[in-house]
């Protein structure tokens, strides 16, 4: 095992455990989307391609979406961004 790879499975915890964590429903999200992006790069350390093409674009891709939509559909957005404004305030 590399280097590189032990840093890409110390990433995977450091994500897992900050999503625990966060919260912000947008944080989560982000975190969630590095989360598979780390995953997909130690597929390909892996020698596995189609898994990594695939949780990229699963994973990464269309989850993060129809989360980032459903925040929207739920004003869950809109809410972090006013208290954030507020703060600021």
């Amino acid at each position: 095992m590399t280097a590189f790879q032990i840093i890409l499975m110390g990433l995977l915890i450091i994500c897992a455990i900050s999503v625990s964590f966060s919260k912000n429903l947008l944080n989560s999200v982000l975190i969630y989307m590095s989360f598979s992006l780390v995953m997909s790069l130690l597929w390909i350390c892996l020698e596995s391609p189609d898994l990594a093409i695939t949780e990229a674009a699963v994973g990464a891709g269309i989850t993060s979406v129809l989360f980032f939509v459903t925040l929207k559909k739920i004003h869950a957005i809109n809410v972090a961004e006013k208290a954030e404004e507020k703060k600021d305030e």
